[in-house]
């Protein structure tokens, strides 16, 4: 008896300890592989995109470069093999966006201190009459 619950303790540690990614405790390795994954990811998209690998590693500087190279340089092999052109993203589409964005920020803003406006000249109104 004393024998089996002597194996027993460091086997149920063992299956304890082996459900330790369950915890949410960071695993370097994992964290590692995933931000390279990102940035091959991202030196991919740059090539696809038609911009170099120096545009690429300045839009992306908190990417590792050696692996934004990496995705830049397969991404340019695999275009070549399979005859693919390039994908320009549309600017004039992303900045009609940004511009609407903005001017409907400024409207909101502007109708906001107009509304403050009109509220303090009520209420001056008021108190100009009592």
């Amino acid at each position: 008896m004393l024998l089996r619950s002597t194996l027993m303790l460091p086997l149920f540690s063992l299956c304890m300890l082996s459900a330790c990614d369950r915890l949410g405790l960071a695993d370097p390795a994992k964290d590692a592989a995933a931000k390279e994954a990102d940035a091959r990811a991202t030196g991919s998209a740059c090539r696809h995109a038609g911009r170099g690998v120096e545009d690429c590693y300045s839009q992306n500087p908190d990417s590792a470069r050696a692996a934004v190279f990496a995705g830049w340089k397969e991404m340019n092999d695999y275009m070549r093999e399979n005859k693919i052109e390039e994908v320009k993203p549309d600017a004039n589409a992303a900045a009609a966006k940004a511009a609407a964005a903005e001017e409907a920020s400024s409207a909101a803003a502007k109708a906001s201190e107009e509304a403050s406006a009109s509220e303090k000249s009520k209420s001056s109104k008021k108190s100009a009459k009592h």
